[in-house]
């Protein structure tokens, strides 16, 4: 089954960081990517930039609106697409990321829209 961690941010945390030390937990996240990679449990994961754009189309209009978005507390950083047998498989993994020390790593299954339980 698949999962997915999505690492959230809080806003500002990487300009506060600083270019060495974001170098150096950047680098942790590479080599728990690689472990994952190793075991054959990761499918993908990245790095997310902090600008983004939304997009919506509503009664035919089309809106487009440029972030990082002040109204949310939060922004999604990156995240890794695992391959394990199990929600608690996912969530010992999640324990394991290093994010986990600054961020929070949200697990959510992947699947079809239809189905509640993912």
């Amino acid at each position: 089954m698949s999962y997915m961690l999505l690492i959230l941010e809080p806003h500002g945390q990487r300009a506060e960081r600083g270019r060495e030390a974001g170098e150096q937990v950047y680098e942790r996240m590479l080599q728990f990517g690689a472990e994952l990679q190793a075991q054959g449990r990761l499918l993908a994961s990245n790095s997310l930039a902090v600008r983004g754009s939304r997009v919506q189309k509503r009664d035919g209009q089309l809106s487009i609106t440029d972030g990082p978005f002040a109204e949310s507390k939060e922004l999604v950083g990156g995240f890794f697409l695992l391959d394990v047998p199990t929600r608690e498989a996912a969530l010992e993994i999640a324990a394991r990321c290093p994010a986990a020390e600054w961020a929070t790593v949200e697990v959510r299954g992947v699947g079809p829209c239809f189905d509640d339980a993912q």
